[in-house]
């Protein structure tokens, strides 16, 4: 099958791209230390394609999580122009969506881990991306042990490394001294930050209109809770313009405490709580 490949102008990874191509071809393993939103996780799959991988086997993408492994895979489908489970497919726990055709799979490293043990020289695969090695889970740091040495028993097999932060002298250290590091620099954005202290540091009332006691955001003096804090930064930024507003919590619980309080006093803006099992419908 012919695939048309090109790599979008914006993104980081498509400006290296000659610098990565050459190093692909040239080494057996290749660090590339790339910021979050280069461009990394959904181009290089493809860089590989462009310099002959996976024709005698399969290229493998691992992700740390399931949700990342199925969005990365539907991500680099579409820009391929093909659908899911043809060209590029994913297997999760329980899941897979896979074909004889495929030549990208999209992973978590724990399926690889798996299956390490019924095929220790991972006959299937003739290249191997161990994305987020930055996380150094327990998963991570066995597989990047294990290819240390399997590299030695598989010279055809193709290994690349990435990580938004990376201890390149490490990984240099780990596959040896003619190991390239590539670095490429993410994209940039202006960002600001602010630190709210979850303590009460005002008169203990701001609201989100302009003479409007049913927006308004009241607390008692003294320490406030998560949700207060929330509510006065959402405030704060109301009052400074139109834009949307991200909130990141820790639990789903907690999203959905936190996005009630939004619409009791913001009734007419629309929230959205998202977490991991609701992201896919989203």
């Amino acid at each position: 099958m012919s695939l048309e490949l090109s790599y979008p102008s914006d993104l980081p990874l498509s400006e290296a791209r000659p610098r990565i191509l050459a190093a692909l071809r040239q080494h057996q393993v290749v660090v590339i230390s790339g910021a979050t939103g280069s461009g990394k996780t959904t181009q290089l799959p493809k860089m590989c394609l462009e310099v002959g991988r996976g024709t005698r086997g399969m290229i493998g993408h691992t992700q740390p999580r399931r949700l990342a492994a199925r969005t990365v895979a539907s991500r680099i489908a579409s820009e391929l122009g093909q659908s899911l489970g043809s060209t590029v497919g994913y297997q999760v726990r329980f899941r897979q969506t896979l074909g004889p055709e495929t030549q990208i799979k999209l992973m978590t490293d724990g399926i690889l881990l798996a299956e390490i043990s019924h095929d220790p020289l991972l006959k299937q695969y003739d290249a191997l991306i161990i994305d987020e090695a930055h996380e150094r889970s327990l998963n991570i740091d066995f597989i990047l042990g294990y290819l240390q040495r399997l590299v030695v028993k598989r010279p055809d097999l193709l290994v690349i490394i990435t990580s938004a932060t990376i201890d390149s002298e490490r990984f240099a250290t780990a596959f040896g001294p003619d190991t390239p590091i590539i670095e490429v620099a993410g994209r940039t954005y202006p960002v600001e930050v602010r630190y709210r202290p979850l303590v009460d540091i005002d008169d203990g009332e701001s609201g989100a209109g302009d003479d409007s006691e049913e927006t308004s955001v009241i607390t008692e003096p003294g320490e406030i809770d998560q949700v207060t804090g929330i509510l006065r930064a959402v405030d704060e930024l109301c009052r400074e313009g139109p834009g949307d507003i991200l909130v990141f919590l820790a639990g789903e619980r907690d999203i959905r405490d936190t996005a009630q309080a939004c619409r009791d006093i913001w009734g007419a803006v629309t929230w959205l709580p998202v977490s991991g099992p609701q992201f896919r419908e989203r």
